[in-house]
């Protein structure tokens, strides 16, 4: 296994996970990227999607975020979200108004990069749906 290294999870509402994991796996807005120790620094945006922590045991921690940014060094990786749910605490109905929302986005977006960028968001989340779906 990987060495352990210092992965921070923070949302608008709180710290979600501060702990020694051994790899992060984020879903990334140019494509999902896995964190190990020693990695090279970097910042990215981070796209709505499902994060998995794994522990230095072994143990999977399943986060959805929506958006965010992450920043990575060899030291370890933080991310801050704009949204952050234990994949287990979430509800299909929360899933679906998040949906709801971003497909009244693709509708109200004015121009076409609006509306690229509505739309990415609307598929992305039901990506996230689908997701959650299979994991219950």
């Amino acid at each position: 296994m990987a060495e352990a290294f210092k992965f921070e999870l923070v949302s608008p509402a709180r710290l979600v996970l501060s702990e020694e994991v051994a790899q992060v796996m984020v879903p990334g807005a140019e494509g999902d990227f896995t964190m190990l120790k020693g990695h090279s620094p970097f910042m990215t945006t981070v796209r709505p999607g499902v994060l998995e922590a794994t522990s230095p045991a072994g143990k999977v921690i399943k986060i959805f975020v929506r958006g965010g940014f992450a920043d990575a060094s060899p030291a370890g990786l933080t991310i801050l979200a704009e949204q952050a749910i234990p994949v287990e605490e979430l509800k299909a109905d929360v899933i679906a108004k998040e949906i709801k929302d971003a497909e009244e986005d693709v509708s109200d977006a004015k121009t076409a990069e609006g509306k690229r960028v509505a739309q990415e968001k609307l598929d992305q989340l039901k990506a996230v749906f689908a997701a959650a779906a299979t994991s219950h």
